[in-house]
C-alpha cells in the first residue's frame, strides 16, 4: 500500500506552489501549511485523470484519513472521474465520513450520478439524516446540483428545511440550495419563505444570497426583502 500513497505524495509536492497553499489556507478552516501541500485544483483534476486508471489505486482510496488536504482533493476528484456507479457509490460512501472541510465536499461531483437519479435520491435521503456535517453539505448539494430542474419534486426543499443545525457550513448549504431554488422554482419555493420554514439565520442568507442574484425579477427582489426577519 505505501508505495502508490508515497509515489502519489511525493507527485504532490512536485506540484506544490507555496504562495497559492498560503493563500488557500486561509480560506479553509481546521487546515494550516502542517496538512496542506498547495497544489492547485486543474493540476489535481488532470493528475485525478491519470490516477484513474492505475491499477494500484485501490490501496490509495481505502488510505484514509489522508495526511493532506490536497490528497482529499485528489481522492474527491477521482472518485469524480468513476464511470461505473456502483463503485462510485462504494468508493462515495466510504470517503464522505472523512470529509472534513466545505472545498472537499463541494468540488466532488461524480458525473455518473446524474444517470442514475433514482439511487442516488435514495443515498441523499439517508445522508441527509447524518450527524455528519459534511455528509449532510453533500447531500444537499447533490439535491441541488442533480434535481432542481426536469427532476424537481416539492419534497425535495421540505426535505432540506426539515434540517436544523449548529454548523454554519450545514446552514450555509441550506440557504444557498433555497436561494437557487427560488431562481428556478419562484413559485413552488415562495411559501417556504413566507412560511417561514428555515431557521431566522438561515432564512435571512437565503433572501440575501437571492436578492444578489441576477436569475431573481426587481419585483422579486423587493418582495424577498420585505420577508427578512428582523
Amino acid at each position: 500500500m505505501a508505495d502508490i500513497v508515497e509515489e502519489i505524495r511525493e507527485e504532490l509536492f512536485k506540484l506544490q506552489d507555496e504562495k497559492y497553499r498560503d493563500f488557500q489556507v486561509k480560506l479553509i478552516p481546521g487546515k494550516d501549511t502542517d496538512t496542506m501541500i498547495g497544489v492547485r485544483t486543474p493540476d489535481l483534476r488532470k493528475y485525478a485523470k491519470t490516477l484513474g486508471k492505475n491499477d494500484k489505486i485501490e490501496d490509495f482510496l481505502n488510505n484514509l484519513p489522508h495526511k493532506y488536504f490536497d490528497e482529499d482533493q485528489l481522492h474527491a476528484f477521482i472518485i469524480s472521474e468513476m464511470k461505473d456507479y456502483g463503485k462510485c457509490m462504494e468508493e462515495t460512501e466510504k470517503f464522505l465520513p472523512y470529509v472534513d472541510n466545505w472545498a472537499t465536499c463541494d468540488q466532488m461531483s461524480p458525473k455518473i450520478f446524474k444517470k442514475h437519479k433514482t439511487e442516488l435520491l435514495e443515498a441523499i435521503t439517508e445522508w441527509i439524516k447524518s450527524d455528519k456535517t459534511y455528509t449532510i453539505r453533500f447531500s444537499i448539494g447533490m439535491l441541488m446540483q442533480h434535481f432542481m430542474d426536469e427532476d424537481f419534486d416539492v419534497a425535495y426543499p421540505e426535505m432540506v428545511a426539515g434540517v436544523r443545525s449548529e454548523e454554519y457550513y450545514v446552514n450555509m448549504m441550506i440557504a444557498w440550495y433555497f436561494a437557487t431554488a427560488l431562481a428556478k422554482q419562484y413559485e413552488t419555493i415562495l411559501p417556504f419563505i413566507e412560511g417561514k420554514k428555515l431557521d431566522t439565520w438561515t432564512h435571512n442568507k437565503a433572501i440575501q444570497k437571492s436578492v444578489e442574484s441576477y436569475r431573481i425579477t426587481p419585483e422579486q427582489k423587493d418582495y424577498l426583502r420585505s420577508l427578512k426577519i428582523r
